[in-house]
């Protein structure tokens, strides 16, 4: 992270200088693995393919700040993300949570639901103008445990999706359809997708099932948990399913379960299927999901450099 008195110039330069190369004012990784923007806002959509990445997650960190996520966003040259609820939430003054490893309450849970209700949405919308003037889209909203929540907070969470910009909202994929029949519903109300996250054991009939019980039921597909557990590319999918696909998680892993693995060093056809999306021009985000050992010598950071100077050097 960028020492405080670094964080409040970055702030405002992101209010004040957007059009001097914002980027050199921060930390950066090498030239050749961030080019600059000419715009001096960053730049991360190549060949009319965003890519993206999902945060907090990819940091390591769950409860990092949205102000840090920022920071790091622009020292990657990216300009889009998956946001987790989580860091919107923290900003907008969410009530403590048990310590990790302990049990909500049914009064903490009452006390969360009551909060959420009174959120302000205009306070959501200065979280989501910090972004945009910095140049970094919030497409996807990431909703962690919605298939418990109540009818109410369900609306709260596609009015904070709409709010911050988002054009979906994403979340893990059920094996029951009355979960998933019951959030599509809120999704076809408020005309607004969510891409159920698949892993390993998700097939393509898993996905399909959810499709068939709501018009805005969609996908999210993980390209290395899909190659993983399937053992096969995802590409026939995507291909017959892409109005329904919000966005995919970037990622190589071996198949027949494999381990994730550097870029480029495993069976996912990351390459193909960016081109595919690329050639199509069809509006889905390549989100990269971080989540490969970090080799000795390196740090995270430079590593997910990488991984997006990869999709990069695949869509140029």
């Amino acid at each position: 992270m960028l020492p405080h008195n670094r964080r409040k110039f970055v702030k405002l330069a992101v209010a004040s200088l957007p059009a001097v190369g914002l980027l050199s004012v921060v930390n950066s990784l090498p030239a050749a693995a961030i080019p600059s923007s000419p715009r001096g806002k960053p730049d991360s959509k190549v060949a009319g393919v965003q890519i993206g990445l999902n945060v907090p997650y990819s940091f390591g960190n769950s409860t990092m700040s949205g102000d840090d996520i920022l920071e790091n966003c622009l020292r990657l040259n990216l300009s889009a993300v998956e946001l987790r609820a989580q860091p919107v939430e923290s900003f907008l003054g969410r009530p403590a949570l048990p310590p990790r490893g302990g049990v909500a309450t049914d009064a903490s849970a009452e006390q969360l639901r009551v909060w959420r209700l009174a959120v302000s949405m205009d306070r959501v919308k200065e979280f989501r103008t910090k972004f945009e003037n910095a140049g970094v889209l919030i497409e996807i909203l990431k909703v962690d445990g919605i298939f418990k929540m109540t009818d109410e907070v369900l609306d709260y969470s596609f009015a904070m999706a709409k709010a911050l910009g988002a054009r979906a909202i994403s979340t893990e994929i059920s094996k029951s359809d009355d979960d998933l029949k019951r959030v599509g519903q809120f999704a076809d109300k408020h005309r607004m997708m969510v891409g159920y996250h698949g892993h390993a054991a998700t097939t393509p009939e898993h996905w399909e099932q959810a499709f068939s019980l709501a018009k805005f039921n969609g996908a999210n597909v993980d390209l290395g948990h899909f190659v993983a557990g399937n053992n096969v590319s995802p590409a026939a999918f995507i291909k017959q399913h892409h109005t329904r696909i919000t966005h995919v998680h970037v990622k190589d892993r071996k198949r027949q379960n494999g381990p994730n693995t550097p870029f480029g060093e495993g069976d996912t056809p990351i390459v193909d299927i960016l081109r595919l999306i690329r050639d199509n021009q069809w509006n889905i985000q390549a989100t990269i999901e971080f989540e490969y050992k970090v080799p000795a010598g390196s740090d995270r950071m430079t590593e997910i450099a990488r991984a997006i100077k990869y999709c990069r050097d695949a869509l140029v």
